[in-house]
């Protein structure tokens, strides 16, 4: 198969033995919500019927072929995944367009859009990126479709000034924008408020299936959405005094190592996700599965040969008439997840038809959708391989609890307490704390000046390095309620040898690892520099100078916004004139702001502030841990001087002065 990057207009045939795919539209702009859509067309270009169209209010082709997954955050921006049944497209199906619209501005606000198609383990099969739209509301990325018998995909990048139903009415949709809600939507609303069944929920890992819900017949697709739901706050507990510590839900008592500690992790995990359907609904948004009633069910026993095969959970998600099903394998503490045992619920998965295997355990993956175990690609023809770290299950409880979506006081409160559980040293579901067992000697080799870029423990630190980057970019997204991006050069997020071997390159150098942060609304990125040679964390942030005044005012302009800043960071201007730069201490500055411009050639345009902090030598740990050392620093600079800072934004024109006719 040729290179997977696409130009427009171009095509790509899938290979013969992929049978299931994701698509994954993307966009840079997170800020603005794009609403995907899949549409099933006939040799002429239409769709059969309305179910042929697939969205948020119609997830589901009603042949299951093609499901619309869901949207959410990632560290390029946003992004909408919808998944395709190769094998169960209909026949008389020929094309499925893939496509977006937006509800307010047009696709020329999004910076880049992406298109990618991805098999079962992540891996990509079909790229392609434009930055060309301009006015369009309606915008089709690309499209899947049969030549003779094999599927190909081919890059569009067109669209029209019509908006979703716009949209849909041009593939022969009927829009119905003044239908009622179905049944289904009314029986979800009841359960909602059921609080009572959320608290039985969550002290058990089972329910029973739910009820047929008659559905109110309409015509044409209603296209409008839900009102948005306000957040709740968990439950307070104000009687207590000094000490006391109120009650666990899921308690931490007499937890041992190894299967126990999984067991509990599990139970807690499943049962949560039963109790609380936003959280459930971001945990199966980032494992593939639809919008839909979540189940769980702990230890369910297969037979495999002459033996049993006993996954640690069966997650099931109903939509429509269809079933979605994966099997979940936990590992907790230092457990490791094993190839063999992941390739044997894959042949189980196979055989039962289900759609997913997903594990979860304390490895974060270098990039998102990257597995930690390499498994035999040949059993991923049929089922997908998904992978989960407790870092992320963390991330999606703090970002429910912190910035909404639960609008029951019960069940924010459930979701407080496993938050509270995980975050117990006893419930082996770790934070990202452990540089890996080579660091030591890596660390070692970069001061003594032995390090080679092609040693590979150096690459093997590297790769971890980028795993500590993308850490930090989902502790700050959970804080602060944007997407924080972890910027990495378009090669690397698509090329993981290529990502660790410029890291090993950099290291063995110049002895430097460096990760670069975009935090919405902010001045510039926030750049990390471990310098292991040094033994020091710099960080530091870049922001343009004012465009109009003098050099002293635009210093001055900027000592404003650092009244409350460390004395100890410096402050770096760049001037017009190159080869000008001046570096001083903030109290040096404070004291006289001349030091910075005082015999210098040229304007001010631009300042970078840089802090230095202590590095952590140990591998893990707390205080004296390496990651310790760079969690501290990013989360101090951002503090204290990232988050005052602002670009610098130019007065309003003034109005000329009304001439006196007298």
């Amino acid at each position: 198969m040729t290179s997977p990057m696409l130009s427009k207009g171009q095509n790509i045939a899938l290979p013969d033995d992929v049978e299931r795919i994701d698509v994954v539209l993307g966009w840079t702009e997170n800020e603005v919500e794009v609403d995907a859509s899949a549409l099933l067309l006939g040799v002429d270009r239409k769709v059969r019927g309305d179910s042929d169209f697939v969205f948020y209010n119609q997830p589901e082709s009603a042949d299951g072929s093609v499901v619309f997954l869901g949207t959410g955050a990632t560290e390029e921006g946003a992004q909408a995944r919808i998944a395709v049944d190769l094998a169960a497209v209909p026949a008389e199906v020929h094309t499925i367009a893939l496509a977006g619209s937006v509800g307010t501005g047009a696709f020329g606000d999004l910076g880049k859009l992406a298109l990618r198609v991805v098999d079962g383990a992540g891996g990509s099969l079909a790229e392609y990126v434009t930055a060309d739209a301009t006015t369009e509301s309606a915008f089709v990325f690309g499209e899947i479709y049969r030549r003779g018998t094999e599927w190909k995909v081919r890059a569009v990048g067109q669209g029209w000034d019509s908006g979703l139903a716009g949209l849909a009415t041009a593939f022969g949709v009927d829009i119905d924008e003044d239908a009622v809600p179905t049944a289904a939507a009314a029986a979800e609303t009841a359960a909602d408020a059921n609080t009572a069944t959320a608290a039985a929920q969550a002290t058990a890992a089972t329910t029973t299936a739910p009820e047929p819900v008659r559905t109110v017949a309409r015509r044409g697709v209603r296209t409008a959405k839900r009102a948005a739901v306000k957040r709740a706050e968990p439950m307070t507990f104000t009687l207590g005094e000094d000490g006391w510590q109120t009650a666990r839900l899921f308690s931490v008592a007499g937890i041992g190592a190894g299967d126990e500690q999984e067991r509990r992790a599990t139970s807690a995990f499943v049962a949560t996700m039963q109790a609380v359907k936003p959280f459930a609904r971001a945990i199966c948004a980032r494992i593939g599965a639809p919008v839909g009633a979540f189940e769980g069910y702990l230890e369910v026993q297969y037979e495999r040969g002459d033996g049993k095969v006993v996954p640690d959970a069966v997650l099931r998600v109903q939509r429509g008439g269809k079933i979605w099903t994966a099997l979940l394998e936990v590992k907790t503490g230092n457990g490791r997840l094993r190839r063999d045992q992941l390739e044997n619920y894959l042949d189980v998965a196979r055989r039962r038809k289900y759609d997913v295997v997903v594990s979860l355990s304390n490895d974060v993956p270098a990039g998102p959708g990257e597995l930690p175990v390499e498994v035999d690609r040949r059993k991923l023809a049929k089922v997908a391989l998904r992978h989960l770290s407790w870092a992320e299950v963390a991330h999606e409880a703090r970002m429910l609890l912190a910035h909404g979506g639960i609008e029951d006081e019960l069940r924010a409160w459930l979701l407080a307490e496993f938050l509270r559980y995980l975050e117990h040293p006893r419930s082996g579901a770790s934070e990202f704390v452990d540089m890996g067992r080579h660091w030591v000697a890596v660390r070692d080799a970069v001061t003594a000046g032995t390090l080679r870029a092609s040693d590979q423990k150096a690459l093997a630190v590297a790769d971890t390095w980028t795993s500590l980057s993308r850490h930090l970019a989902l502790r700050l997204t959970a804080e602060l309620g944007v997407t924080v991006k972890h910027v990495l050069p378009r090669k690397h997020t698509t090329d993981p040898a290529a990502r660790s071997a410029a890291a090993a390159e950099r290291l063995a150098a110049d002895g430097v690892f460096e990760a670069v942060l975009r935090i919405p609304e902010t001045a510039g990125d926030l750049v990390v520099a471990a310098d292991v040679r040094t033994a020091k964390i710099r960080c530091a942030v870049s922001l343009d100078a004012p465009d109009e005044g003098a050099a002293g005012r635009r210093v001055a302009w900027l000592l404003r916004q650092l009244k409350d800043a460390p004395a100890d960071i410096t402050v770096e201007a760049m001037f017009s004139e190159r080869g000008n730069e001046a570096c001083e201490r903030l109290d040096a500055v404070r004291a006289n702001p001349k030091v910075l411009t005082q015999g210098r050639a040229g304007t001010v345009v631009a300042f970078t502030l840089r802090q230095t902090f202590p590095m952590g030598a140990r591998r893990s740990g707390t205080a004296a841990g390496f990651v310790a050392g760079v969690t501290t620093a990013t989360d101090a600079f951002y503090g204290t001087v990232v988050q005052p800072l602002r670009e610098w934004v130019p007065a309003a024109p003034k109005q000329a002065e009304p001439v006196d006719a007298g």
